[in-house]
């Protein structure tokens, strides 16, 4: 079972209480976007098996949404953090790395 800690609440949880929202870090296009760009955006995920970063929201807690960085392969947290942040903090990015060589 996957468990997550929530950052806003600091709450770890199984993934019973939270609702899965998707990709990270996605770049949102106004109305001036292109088709292909705004087409892109709304249907064109990565589907990677690997690290992967995803939205998820403590549906079942505070309520908050968050970020999250696992291996989809695996299911190793690597760890969770604000949904405000633009992109993965040096100490997620780290965990990673050290991951990946061991």
């Amino acid at each position: 079972m996957l468990i997550l800690t929530c950052p806003n609440c600091g709450l770890a949880v199984e993934e019973t209480e939270l609702s899965p929202g998707g990709e990270a870090h996605l770049e949102r296009f106004g109305p001036t976007s292109s088709d292909d760009a705004f087409e892109e955006y709304l249907f064109l995920r990565d589907n990677v098996k690997g690290v992967h970063f995803e939205r998820w929201r403590h549906a079942y807690g505070c309520g908050k949404w968050f970020l999250a960085a696992r291996d989809t392969a695996t299911l190793q947290v690597f760890g969770t953090y604000s949904a405000q942040t633009k992109a993965p903090p040096p100490d997620i990015l780290a965990a990673i790395k050290k991951g990946k060589n061991t």
